[in-house]
Order: C-alpha cells, then sequence, then structure tokens
C-alpha cells in the first residue's frame, strides 16, 4: 500500500474495531501476495471498510458498482483503493479485463459472487463472473465469508457494538474436466463455489445453499 492508502487503512481498522467486536484469526490464511481472488459474500456497505482494514497491510482490490462513484466521498475512497467499477446487469468487458490485468500482476482480487448485497447475511444464488475470471486467469480462488454484519445498523443505533465473525476455507482452481464451458457448466462451477462458501457459515445463513453439507466437488480441485 501507499502512504494515503496506508493511513486510510489503519483508522478503518481502529473505527471498525471500536464499533465491532470482530473474530478474524482465519484471516492469516489468506496469502500476503497473489495472484488470488477471494470469494467473499456482500451484506452491506460494512463489508468493504472491515475486510481492507483487517487485511492490511495486504492490500485489497475489489468490484464495486459504478454507481458508487455518484457519492463524491465513497467514489473517492474507492478510487484511492483502486477498486474497479463493473456494470451490473450486463457484460462489462473493461471491468473483466482490469480484473484479470489485477491477478496478472499478482495481486488479490475480491469478488462477490452474489453480485448484489444480502442485508440480511443470507447467501443467494451465485453470478458466474467469478467462473469466468478464475478460468481465464488460472488464478486460485480462495473463500473468505463472514457474519454478524447485518446487525450493524440496529447496533450502532442503539450504541452496541456488533459482533462479526469472518471464515477462511481452502484455496482450489476450477477443473473443466476437458467439458464445453457453456452456460449450464459456468452455473454449476458457480455453485461449487457458493457451496464452499456456505459450509464454512452457519446453517441459519446459508440461504438457498443450504444443502452444502456435502458439497459437489465435480469441477474444484483443492490446492
Amino acid at each position: 500500500m501507499n502512504a494515503l492508502q496506508s493511513m486510510i487503512a489503519v483508522i478503518g481498522r481502529i473505527a471498525t474495531s471500536i464499533i465491532c467486536k470482530i473474530d478474524a484469526p482465519e484471516l492469516d490464511r489468506v496469502p500476503r501476495s497473489g495472484p488470488v481472488i477471494l470469494a467473499v459474500n456482500h451484506i452491506n456497505t460494512l463489508d468493504v471498510p472491515m475486510l481492507v482494514a483487517q487485511l492490511y497491510p495486504r492490500k485489497l482490490i475489489g468490484l464495486a458498482k459504478i454507481e458508487t462513484w455518484d457519492d463524491a466521498v465513497i467514489g473517492w475512497l474507492f478510487t484511492v483503493f483502486e477498486a474497479i467499477p463493473i456494470r451490473r446487469g450486463e457484460v462489462d468487458l473493461e471491468a473483466i479485463h482490469r480484473c484479470l490485468a489485477t491477478l496478472a500482476q499478482a495481486k488479490i482480487l475480491a469478488v462477490a459472487p452474489e453480485g448484489t448485497r444480502s442485508y440480511d447475511g443470507k447467501l443467494s444464488q451465485g453470478q458466474q463472473g467469478i467462473v469466468l475470471l478464475g478460468l481465464r486467469s488460472g488464478a486460485p480462488i480462495l473463500p473468505v465469508v463472514h457474519w454478524g454484519g447485518e446487525t450493524f445498523s440496529r447496533n450502532i443505533r442503539h450504541l452496541k457494538r456488533t459482533a462479526i465473525h469472518i471464515r477462511v476455507g481452502k484455496p482450489f482452481i476450477l477443473d473443466p474436466q476437458g467439458e464445453k464451458i457453456v452456460g449450464r457448466i459456468r452455473q454449476e462451477m458457480t455453485d461449487e463455489i457458493m457451496r464452499q462458501m456456505a459450509t464454512l457459515m452457519p446453517e441459519a445463513y446459508r440461504g438457498i445453499y443450504s444443502d452444502c453439507e456435502r458439497p459437489e466437488l465435480k469441477y474444484l480441485r483443492f490446492l
């Protein structure tokens, strides 16, 4: 990180430690350098500053909807941390190219396969973008999940700290097994990734991936 990024990350770490009680010993499993794709769940606006602060001094580059830059202050912060704007609901080739360039530079890229906030912390249907990035880059994918942040807004109004738990899974790469990569196969790969995330979470947060106790591993090869 450069000096400005480091200063903001340190302030963020102090701030999030004051307003939250963060249980995150497993973040030590995140490599200090890439290339690696972090498959993360997305609950609310607390996610990004929390993960950036907790991973410091490791640098995290993530995706954000392009509308984020409509807010001058938040847009500036995301620019400082080199976030990649993405146009949702379409194939954003520029964002894909920037993600692949990030991984080619051996950096850590955070991707939320759900593509949007859940607000309640429960997993929803994963989107196929993470599979495209994993296959084209060859980078390992590392599941990183968290829960508890869904109570943040209510807790902060009552001056109560929010307990947040972060868990990290095992890294893997995608192996298409020689099959033609069509939409159905990409979705199966996506669902396998999501089930790996779900296995790290309490049952109440697994959402549509509650059938993850014995997850399908056809297309995942663990490292």
